[in-house]
């Protein structure tokens, strides 16, 4: 599918079809055929990379210039909601004031941004405000993932250390616990990615940013270092948020080893419980003719009452010496 946005007389002017791509200022390009494709690459001079292409992960096949254009790849992440979010390589093309977008994925911050041009036409005044303007809807969207993994972390740690301890035993589910995590882990780390990618596109592009500052004046300069400094804080919030994961995921598995510990200790109780009655009561079950015990009245009630004390004897003597 393709969408161009060109500025009309009132605002801008969505069209879904590429009969205006030489009139554009962004042409969104989403799972694109081949005639989409050849329709943009002789409108702007460009080449369309690949999907092939844009899912190469060296720095020099997602970052370079060619045919007059800047070609940046970076990663983006789509459905952060569901329990398979996705890292989605997406291509910013930037030629002669037109920003073309190849993607193979729907993330939101496209669509929020698309909703922004529609509101404010001047977030889409050209094709370098575009592409600032989608990379600052990127990175906020990242904010919030962060966020909402943030939270998560803080609801399973509160799960795993503050509830009562015998209500834990009872509902709670360990397994659902190591699930939760993951699913927070491998969100951090998609979130991690992007910024990374990112971030390189911001270092590769900034030297034409700084160029165009001076010749015409500041005008994405400033959107440029606080784009920046906003990656570099959220990359050491997922760095802590890694090492929060990690630091939960040993603990609910040295939880789960302490509970199977504990469960093998009341197993070991009963064995220490019934294992000395058992070796009395099978002396007396010997089928030996001769056994005087067996002919003396009070011979049952003392063999009950020896029993008895094996059990008991051995108990007290463990727990006087803090085995039990």
């Amino acid at each position: 599918m393709i969408r161009t946005y060109r500025v009309g007389a009132g605002g801008i002017v969505k069209d879904d079809s590429a009969k205006y791509a030489a009139n554009a200022v962004w042409i969104d390009l989403l799972n694109p055929t081949k005639e989409e494709e050849k329709a943009v690459e002789e409108a702007l001079k460009v080449s369309v990379p690949s999907r092939e292409e844009m899912a190469e992960i060296e720095v020099s096949s997602r970052l370079y210039q060619e045919d007059e254009g800047t070609f940046m790849t970076a990663t983006v992440i789509q459905g952060a909601e569901t329990d398979a979010p996705q890292a989605a390589a997406i291509t910013f093309v930037l030629v002669r004031g037109v920003l073309v977008t190849v993607r193979h994925a729907d993330p939101q911050p496209f669509r929020m941004f698309a909703q922004v041009c529609e509101r404010r036409p001047q977030a889409c005044a050209n094709g370098e405000f575009a592409f600032f303007g989608i990379l600052e809807a990127i990175i906020d969207r990242l904010a919030d993932i962060l966020e909402r993994a943030n939270a998560g972390v803080d609801a399973i740690s509160r799960e795993v250390f503050l509830a009562d301890r015998r209500a834990r035993r009872r509902s709670r589910d360990h397994q659902k616990l190591l699930g939760q995590v993951g699913r927070i882990g491998d969100l951090t780390s998609k979130g991690r990615e992007s910024l990374v990618t990112i971030g390189r596109l911001l270092t590769f592009y900034g030297p034409t940013v700084k160029a165009m500052a001076k010749a015409e004046g500041p005008n994405s300069g400033p959107s440029l270092k606080t784009m920046n400094a906003d990656i570099a804080s959220l990359s050491d919030h997922a760095t802590f948020l890694s090492n929060k994961v990690t630091f939960l995921l040993e603990a609910i598995l040295g939880t789960i080893s302490i509970e199977q510990n504990e469960v093998m200790k009341i197993f070991s109780v009963v064995a220490v419980v019934f294992l000395p009655p058992t070796l009395v009561a099978s002396v007396w079950g010997m089928n030996f003719e001769f056994m005087p015990e067996l002919q003396w009245p009070l011979g049952y009630p003392v063999a009950l009452v020896t029993i008895a004390l094996a059990a008991v004897l051995p108990v007290l003597y463990f727990r006087k010496r803090g085995w039990l």
